[in-house]
């Protein structure tokens, strides 16, 4: 038989009503009940009963994830913080991918037609075409977790010039004069790639360093193929880098495959630098040194910002920049 919230109050020693009130995260609850009632229903495998809730309120209790790649790296770590936060929040969470292979996700029900999802949560740095038009369409709340801009959403992401500036003066503090860099987008004047762009060339000036023709190299999506055949490129300039800035983990990775096959010593030859600190990297020979954001933070941060759009459809959107970290692997030991 299954739990109710009157099985939850009984075993908590409160009321229906404060169960309900933890239960839809209303404020106006002490942390002493709070804590209670949250652990009896830990305790009694409590689950809501989302059609009730459907009935009850026209929420149906599901937050989306849509995500351009579900093995992309780093991904799992985001998902699973996404998941705790939204559980707090009294949510399910169902995960949607979205790409060239998988087309465009559907939109949500649009409003007054059959339950969809309460919110979307899309992680992206390059928005499909009318992607955000059709979620907004529905009246749905929508946050965007990456570099991708829209001034009509809700955003958590990283600083990407404040990354890449970071990354780049590592490697030059580790002893590296002939900094190169990887991931640019072909024609982009403006974009999600840009603002690392032009972080890494901050740095490089910063440094009093020359930044020869060729050692800003860009590619058209950040595939480990796309780092290997980039790289594969730069060991062969007339000015070898000694070491490579990749805008993600994945790039980085293919630089360190082509770095081996081009008989190159990581980092005694050339040290390498990812974003995203990715399962891939932390494990790779020599593992891989990253810029790190902190994922219970993007997590607790774009649920909290769906959850607060429900009550305030209308207050201007939010910006939110995630901190992030250097975090120093094998791949950029300071020269010696």
């Amino acid at each position: 038989m299954a739990t109710t919230l009157r099985d939850v109050a009984r075993h908590a020693r409160v009321s229906v009503k404060t169960v309900s009130n933890v239960i839809n995260d209303h404020p106006h609850v002490s942390d002493e009940l709070r804590r209670r009632v949250r652990e009896a229903v830990r305790a009694l495998g409590y689950r809501p009963n989302l059609a009730a809730r459907t009935l009850r309120t026209g929420r149906t209790g599901l937050l989306a994830l849509v995500v351009p790649d579900v093995e992309a790296p780093g991904l799992h770590g985001l998902a699973r913080e996404v998941v705790r936060a939204a559980t707090r929040q009294g949510f399910r969470v169902v995960v949607e991918p979205h790409g060239p292979d998988t087309g465009p996700p559907a939109p949500p029900a649009r409003a007054g037609g059959p339950p969809g999802v309460d919110a979307v949560l899309l992680v992206t740095d390059v928005v499909p075409p009318g992607l955000i038009d059709a979620h907004l369409g529905t009246g749905t709340p929508l946050v965007l977790l990456g570099e991708s801009r829209d001034p009509r959403c809700d955003r958590v992401a990283l600083d990407g010039a404040r990354a890449a500036t970071d990354a780049t003066e590592h490697l030059v503090d580790t002893g590296r004069r002939r900094i190169a860099a990887i991931g640019a987008r072909p024609g982009e004047a403006t974009g999600p790639a840009q603002p690392r762009t032009l972080g890494y060339q901050r740095a490089v000036r910063r440094a009093g360093l020359d930044l020869p023709a060729g050692y800003l190299r860009t590619t058209a999506q950040h595939r480990y193929e796309d780092g290997y055949r980039a790289a594969r490129r730069l060991f062969a300039h007339e000015h070898r880098p000694d070491a490579v800035f990749c805008y993600s983990d994945r790039l980085a990775i293919g630089v360190l495959r082509a770095a081996a096959d081009a008989g190159l010593r990581v980092p005694a030859d050339v040290a390498v630098i990812g974003i995203g600190d990715s399962a891939e990297g932390r494990y790779s020979r020599p593992t891989l040194t990253s810029v790190s954001a902190d994922p219970a933070f993007l997590a607790r941060t774009a649920v909290a910002l769906a959850v607060a759009r429900f009550d305030h459809p209308d207050a201007p959107p939010a910006r939110i920049t995630a901190p992030h970290a250097i975090l120093p692997r094998e791949s950029t030991r300071p020269a010696g």
